[in-house]
């Protein structure tokens, strides 16, 4: 696994959008003031043609425009790293058009982002034998969205930091009432309201689960080499020209895989119907174990089928550790991932850790 040099002070960041770019509120201020939070820290930032675009259907502009750009800050000395702008929808659609063996000659550089990231952030590892930071796209680093997750991420970006854990709360929107106001009434927890957005969350205790096959345990101990990302995106990758997981987990069979994987739009049973589908094709073989993040549709069930029967009805018959309802993904917040490297994994009721182990 080939692992790129981490971003030095006074170093160059890159923003590309492969996927969606910032041209519509919040996200293009949001942006725009983590361009001016990273040039307050001494970093020079370079920005790729698209970032402000949306000409593109689900995505900044043309597929192959949106190649393009990723192609030139990959092969090319423009920065030494990147930052994805944002998710989106249609990122698989710019993935013919990469010049992965280009890539692959390339001076490595890291790639990050997340969700329709992955159509980039796995291929490197799959085709290219590059790790990736499977984490926050760039509006996330304006001053108002900051976390204690943005400083994880950016410390790993650094090389500053090589080990992970869970966060004490995480964020669940709360349902609109008819009339507009949520149903306060019917909360159990306290009210979080993110004042820049004007968006209403209530706030969970962190919540674990742990399965050896499809029953629960309290604690686990294990390693292996970390892959994955959004199920939404991983799925439209099978059977493909592009789907290498298969070889992946053969070729790193000695370290076994751990799969990280959350989802968007997928509801219960479509994240059943595509965990099938990379099953039977042979992607989790040599599974070490599997990081689950909370699903975007949390809430989603089908005549009380939810999405821990989705994930361990799959995956049990492997009997490794399934730890679900992790800080990965959509529902922030979400602990910074590199992709590709292996990782001691710790979980133990209620909390979390992860050492990046990058061999």
């Amino acid at each position: 696994m080939i692992y790129p040099k981490f971003l030095e002070p006074g170093g160059r960041i890159g923003f590309i959008a492969p996927s969606f770019g910032c041209a519509t509120e919040p996200y293009m201020s949001d942006f725009e003031e983590a361009l001016e939070y990273f040039t307050s820290l001494g970093y020079a930032t370079v920005i790729g043609p698209n970032c402000f675009m949306d000409c593109g259907i689900g995505i900044s502009n043309t597929p192959s425009k949106c190649a393009d750009e990723a192609n030139d800050f990959l092969i090319n000395d423009r920065s030494d790293v990147i930052i994805s702008c944002g998710g989106g929808e249609l990122m698989c659609e710019i993935v013919p058009h990469l010049d992965f063996d280009a890539i692959k000659k390339a001076e490595p550089k890291w790639f990050m982002g997340y969700s329709d990231n992955t159509n980039l952030t796995f291929l490197l590892n799959t085709l290219c034998d590059r790790a990736s930071l499977y984490s926050l796209c760039a509006s996330k680093f304006s001053p108002g969205n900051r976390h204690e997750c943005t400083e994880d991420a950016f410390a790993v970006l650094c090389g500053k930091k090589m080990s992970v854990s869970n966060y004490p709360f995480w964020r669940k929107s709360i349902p609109e009432m008819p009339d507009g106001e949520p149903a306060e009434a019917e909360l159990p927890y306290d009210i979080y309201v993110n004042k820049k957005t004007e968006e209403r969350y209530y706030l969970i205790p962190y919540k674990q689960y742990v399965f050896m096959g499809e029953k629960p345990a309290d604690s686990v101990h294990f390693t292996g080499r970390l892959t994955g990302g959004c199920l939404d995106c991983l799925v439209t990758l099978v059977g493909t020209e592009f789907d290498r997981a298969a070889k992946f987990a053969e070729k790193y069979k000695d370290d076994g895989i751990v799969w990280f994987i959350e989802s968007c739009d997928l509801s219960v049973m479509g994240m059943r119907r595509a965990l099938w589908q990379m099953d039977n094709a042979g992607w989790f073989k040599n599974a070490k174990g599997f990081l689950i993040g909370r699903p975007a549709r949390f809430d989603d069930e089908f005549d009380g089928f939810d999405h821990y029967k989705a994930f361990t009805g799959i995956l049990g018959k492997y009997n490794v550790p399934i730890i679900m309802d992790l800080d990965i993904g959509h529902l922030f917040p979400q602990m910074p991932i590199i992709s590709g490297a292996c990782a001691d994994i710790r979980a133990d009721h209620n909390t979390f850790s992860m050492d990046f182990i990058l061999s």
